[in-house]
Order: C-alpha cells, then sequence, then structure tokens
C-alpha cells in the first residue's frame, strides 16, 4: 500500500533537491535539522525542536537533482522525483509505501500520511518560491 502526493514548485530541480539534502535548508521548510548531507548509504537523524522529536532515515538512493529514496524509523520507503519541466520549473512526486493493508487504522493512517507530505511540500514551495517559513505551522 502506498500514497502519492504530487506539486509544481517553480523552481528548477537542482534548487528542490538540494533544498532536501542540505542540512544547512532542510530546515527551512521540513525537520529543525537533519546530522548531515544525504547521500546514499549514510543515515540521517532528523530533529524536529517544536515537538521535542527526532528520528532516522537510512538514504538508499540518490540520483542527483532526479531522486531520492529513503527508509524511516517505520520501515516505509519514500521515494522523492524531481522531474525538472523547463530550466525554472519541477514537479515533485513524494510516495511512501510500507502501509499496513490489515491495519484497522489504515485509511486514518494514509489520510494523516498524505496531509503531511501536502503540508511538507507548501512549506517547501514557500520557501524556495517565496523566501518564507511556514514550517511547524500545522496544529493538530
Amino acid at each position: 500500500m502506498n500514497n502519492l502526493t504530487k506539486f509544481k514548485i517553480v523552481k528548477p530541480a537542482n534548487e528542490v533537491f538540494e533544498a532536501f539534502v542540505d542540512p544547512a535548508k532542510i530546515g527551512n521548510f521540513w525537520f529543525s535539522s537533519s546530522s548531515e548531507r544525504w547521500e546514499q548509504g549514510k543515515t540521517a537523524t532528523l530533529r524536529y525542536d517544536e515537538y521535542d522529536a527526532q528520528g532516522d532515515i537510512k538514504v538508499l538512493e540518490i540520483e542527483v537533482n532526479r531522486k531520492i529514496v529513503f527508509q524511516d524509523g517505520e520501515g516505509h520507503i519514500v521515494t522523492i522525483l524531481l522531474k525538472e519541466l523547463d530550466n525554472s520549473s519541477t514537479i515533485i512526486e513524494v510516495n511512501e509505501e510500507g502501509f499496513n493493508e490489515n491495519d484497522d487504522e489504515l485509511i486514518s493512517q494514509l489520510i494523516d500520511n498524505k496531509e503531511g507530505w501536502v503540508y511538507m511540500l507548501t512549506c517547501l514551495k514557500g520557501y524556495l518560491e517565496y523566501g518564507v517559513n511556514l514550517r511547524a505551522a500545522l496544529v493538530k
């Protein structure tokens, strides 16, 4: 079972890619911090200071400016694909796999997951296109 989310970012793929893999940039739209640059085979610790939470991801695959694949602490595999339309815009696809189809809470998990990815991509768009930081504003 997977969950797919797509967004258009009006920036070239290299800028979108760097926003994810560069620890100095990820705090502007997603996590508070990343322990290191995301590279294939590495494990990065991602931190949410606002929630006093952190978790590790294992970077499984990197294709510069095109693809990032990682595994989270729950064993889910997240694939981020970047498809540059021209020199100024990119379609980003986030696909998360690993949901248990037999879990009684599956629908709730998928909705929460989709909401999270849409929110993160909205924050990414705000950061890259307008220079604003919208992260950690979602209240549940």
